[in-house]
Protein backbone atom coordinates (compact mmCIF):
# COMPACT_ATOMS: atom_id res chain seq x y z
CA UNK A 1 0.00 0.00 0.00
CA UNK A 2 1.16 3.54 -0.74
CA UNK A 3 -0.02 6.60 1.19
CA UNK A 4 0.10 10.03 -0.45
CA UNK A 5 -0.51 13.18 1.57
CA UNK A 6 -1.32 16.49 -0.11
CA UNK A 7 -0.14 19.32 2.10
CA UNK A 8 0.76 23.00 2.31
CA UNK A 9 0.51 25.39 5.24
CA UNK A 10 -1.24 27.90 2.97
CA UNK A 11 -4.94 27.67 2.20
CA UNK A 12 -6.54 28.04 -1.21
CA UNK A 13 -3.66 26.54 -3.18
CA UNK A 14 -5.54 23.54 -4.59
CA UNK A 15 -4.86 20.75 -2.07
CA UNK A 16 -8.34 19.23 -2.42
CA UNK A 17 -8.16 19.42 -6.21
CA UNK A 18 -4.88 17.50 -6.22
CA UNK A 19 -6.00 14.98 -3.58
CA UNK A 20 -9.25 14.12 -5.36
CA UNK A 21 -7.52 13.77 -8.70
CA UNK A 22 -4.85 11.46 -7.30
CA UNK A 23 -7.61 9.28 -5.84
CA UNK A 24 -9.47 9.47 -9.14
CA UNK A 25 -6.39 8.42 -11.09
CA UNK A 26 -5.73 5.33 -8.98
CA UNK A 27 -9.41 4.32 -8.92
CA UNK A 28 -9.86 4.53 -12.69
CA UNK A 29 -6.82 2.30 -13.11
CA UNK A 30 -8.46 -0.50 -11.16
CA UNK A 31 -6.90 0.02 -7.75
CA UNK A 32 -8.67 -0.11 -4.40
CA UNK A 33 -8.43 3.45 -3.08
CA UNK A 34 -9.41 5.34 0.06
CA UNK A 35 -9.57 9.12 0.38
CA UNK A 36 -9.15 10.78 3.78
CA UNK A 37 -9.63 14.41 4.78
CA UNK A 38 -8.37 16.01 8.00
CA UNK A 39 -9.33 19.54 6.98
CA UNK A 40 -12.27 20.83 9.01
CA UNK A 41 -13.89 22.04 5.75
CA UNK A 42 -14.04 18.43 4.50
CA UNK A 43 -13.88 19.45 0.83
CA UNK A 44 -12.55 16.08 -0.32
CA UNK A 45 -15.27 14.23 1.56
CA UNK A 46 -17.88 16.51 0.01
CA UNK A 47 -16.47 15.63 -3.42
CA UNK A 48 -16.61 11.97 -2.51
CA UNK A 49 -20.26 12.30 -1.53
CA UNK A 50 -21.05 13.84 -4.93
CA UNK A 51 -19.30 11.08 -6.83
CA UNK A 52 -21.66 9.05 -9.11
CA UNK A 53 -22.17 5.43 -8.08
CA UNK A 54 -21.65 4.12 -11.61
CA UNK A 55 -17.99 5.10 -11.95
CA UNK A 56 -14.75 3.89 -10.36
CA UNK A 57 -15.30 3.56 -6.63
CA UNK A 58 -13.30 5.44 -4.00
CA UNK A 59 -13.90 4.60 -0.35
CA UNK A 60 -13.85 7.10 2.50
CA UNK A 61 -10.95 6.82 4.94
CA UNK A 62 -12.53 7.73 8.28
CA UNK A 63 -9.79 9.93 9.65
CA UNK A 64 -10.33 13.51 10.82
CA UNK A 65 -8.76 16.66 12.26
CA UNK A 66 -8.73 15.39 15.87
CA UNK A 67 -8.15 11.70 15.23
CA UNK A 68 -5.58 10.96 12.55
CA UNK A 69 -5.54 7.20 12.06
CA UNK A 70 -3.73 4.94 9.59
CA UNK A 71 -5.66 3.86 6.48
CA UNK A 72 -7.19 0.37 6.20
CA UNK A 73 -4.70 -2.39 5.42
CA UNK A 74 -6.72 -3.91 2.60
CA UNK A 75 -6.30 -1.08 0.07
CA UNK A 76 -3.79 -0.42 -2.69
CA UNK A 77 -3.55 3.35 -2.30
CA UNK A 78 -4.56 5.89 0.32
CA UNK A 79 -4.73 9.65 -0.25
CA UNK A 80 -5.08 12.22 2.52
CA UNK A 81 -6.12 15.85 2.12
CA UNK A 82 -4.79 18.17 4.84
CA UNK A 83 -5.68 21.60 6.23
CA UNK A 84 -3.87 24.90 5.94
CA UNK A 85 -1.57 25.53 8.88
CA UNK A 86 -0.68 21.86 9.31
CA UNK A 87 1.88 21.67 12.11
CA UNK A 88 2.69 20.13 15.48
CA UNK A 89 1.40 16.65 16.30
CA UNK A 90 -0.95 16.62 13.31
CA UNK A 91 1.90 17.18 10.87
CA UNK A 92 3.96 14.51 12.64
CA UNK A 93 1.10 11.99 12.45
CA UNK A 94 0.54 12.70 8.74
CA UNK A 95 4.24 12.26 8.00
CA UNK A 96 4.39 9.05 10.05
CA UNK A 97 1.70 7.36 7.95
CA UNK A 98 2.73 8.77 4.54
CA UNK A 99 5.16 7.56 1.91
CA UNK A 100 4.88 10.59 -0.37
CA UNK A 101 4.05 14.25 0.23
CA UNK A 102 2.83 16.30 -2.72
CA UNK A 103 2.78 20.05 -2.16
CA UNK A 104 0.73 22.32 -4.42
CA UNK A 105 2.19 25.83 -4.61
CA UNK A 106 1.15 28.87 -6.61
CA UNK A 107 4.40 30.27 -8.03
CA UNK A 108 4.17 33.78 -6.65
CA UNK A 109 7.04 35.06 -4.56
CA UNK A 110 4.67 35.43 -1.59
CA UNK A 111 3.43 31.83 -1.75
CA UNK A 112 6.90 30.41 -2.29
CA UNK A 113 8.45 32.17 0.69
CA UNK A 114 5.42 31.54 2.91
CA UNK A 115 5.97 27.82 2.30
CA UNK A 116 9.73 27.85 2.90
CA UNK A 117 9.68 27.02 6.62
CA UNK A 118 7.22 24.18 5.99
CA UNK A 119 9.41 22.78 3.21
CA UNK A 120 12.50 22.98 5.40
CA UNK A 121 10.63 21.07 8.12
CA UNK A 122 9.70 18.34 5.65
CA UNK A 123 13.29 18.11 4.42
CA UNK A 124 14.45 17.70 8.02
CA UNK A 125 11.95 14.90 8.55
CA UNK A 126 13.46 12.99 5.62
CA UNK A 127 16.49 12.34 7.84
CA UNK A 128 14.25 10.40 10.24
CA UNK A 129 12.02 8.57 7.78
CA UNK A 130 12.29 7.77 4.11
CA UNK A 131 9.88 10.25 2.59
CA UNK A 132 9.43 11.36 -1.03
CA UNK A 133 8.52 15.02 -1.46
CA UNK A 134 7.35 16.73 -4.64
CA UNK A 135 5.97 20.11 -5.71
CA UNK A 136 3.14 20.87 -8.14
CA UNK A 137 2.95 24.40 -9.54
CA UNK A 138 -0.70 25.43 -9.48
CA UNK A 139 -2.64 27.64 -11.91
CA UNK A 140 0.39 28.39 -14.04
CA UNK A 141 1.87 27.69 -17.46
CA UNK A 142 5.24 25.97 -17.06
CA UNK A 143 6.70 28.18 -19.82
CA UNK A 144 6.32 31.35 -17.73
CA UNK A 145 8.98 33.21 -15.76
CA UNK A 146 7.03 32.45 -12.57
CA UNK A 147 7.29 28.72 -13.23
CA UNK A 148 11.02 29.07 -13.85
CA UNK A 149 11.47 30.90 -10.55
CA UNK A 150 9.58 28.15 -8.73
CA UNK A 151 11.88 25.50 -10.21
CA UNK A 152 14.92 27.57 -9.32
CA UNK A 153 13.80 28.00 -5.72
CA UNK A 154 12.97 24.31 -5.27
CA UNK A 155 16.27 23.24 -6.82
CA UNK A 156 17.99 25.14 -4.00
CA UNK A 157 15.95 23.12 -1.48
CA UNK A 158 16.54 19.89 -3.42
CA UNK A 159 12.81 19.31 -3.83
CA UNK A 160 11.65 18.44 -7.36
CA UNK A 161 8.87 20.26 -9.17
CA UNK A 162 7.06 17.26 -10.61
CA UNK A 163 4.46 19.08 -12.68
CA UNK A 164 2.29 22.10 -13.37
CA UNK A 165 -1.49 22.49 -13.42
CA UNK A 166 -3.01 25.19 -15.59
CA UNK A 167 -5.78 27.56 -14.52
CA UNK A 168 -8.98 26.17 -16.01
CA UNK A 169 -12.65 26.00 -15.04
CA UNK A 170 -12.65 22.27 -15.83
CA UNK A 171 -11.51 21.53 -12.28
CA UNK A 172 -14.32 23.58 -10.75
CA UNK A 173 -16.92 21.98 -13.00
CA UNK A 174 -15.72 18.46 -12.31
CA UNK A 175 -15.56 19.02 -8.56
CA UNK A 176 -19.24 19.96 -8.51
CA UNK A 177 -20.06 16.44 -9.77
CA UNK A 178 -17.53 14.38 -7.82
CA UNK A 179 -15.46 13.75 -10.94
CA UNK A 180 -11.79 13.88 -11.85
CA UNK A 181 -10.06 14.30 -15.21
CA UNK A 182 -9.57 10.55 -15.27
CA UNK A 183 -13.32 9.97 -15.28
CA UNK A 184 -13.79 12.12 -18.39
CA UNK A 185 -13.47 11.38 -22.09
CA UNK A 186 -9.72 11.65 -22.82
CA UNK A 187 -10.38 13.74 -25.93
CA UNK A 188 -12.23 16.35 -23.90
CA UNK A 189 -9.42 16.84 -21.38
CA UNK A 190 -6.38 15.80 -23.41
CA UNK A 191 -4.37 18.93 -22.59
CA UNK A 192 -4.92 18.48 -18.86
CA UNK A 193 -4.18 14.75 -18.94
CA UNK A 194 -0.90 15.61 -20.62
CA UNK A 195 -0.05 17.92 -17.72
CA UNK A 196 -0.76 15.10 -15.29
CA UNK A 197 1.61 12.66 -17.00
CA UNK A 198 4.75 13.67 -15.05
CA UNK A 199 2.75 13.82 -11.79
CA UNK A 200 1.42 10.31 -12.41
CA UNK A 201 4.93 9.11 -13.19
CA UNK A 202 6.12 10.55 -9.86
CA UNK A 203 3.25 8.87 -8.01
CA UNK A 204 4.11 5.50 -9.52
CA UNK A 205 7.87 5.74 -9.01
Amino acid sequence: MSVVAVANIKGGVGKSTIATHIAGYFATHGHKVVLGDIDRQQSSQLWLGLRPSNISKIESWRTNFDNIIPPPNDVDHAVIDTPAGLHGWRLKEVLNISDKILIPIQPSIFDIFASREFLNELNSYKKIKRLTIGIVGMRVDERTIAAGKLKEFMDALEIPVVGFIRDTQYYVQMAAHGLSLFDMSPKRVSRDLEQWEPIVKWLNH
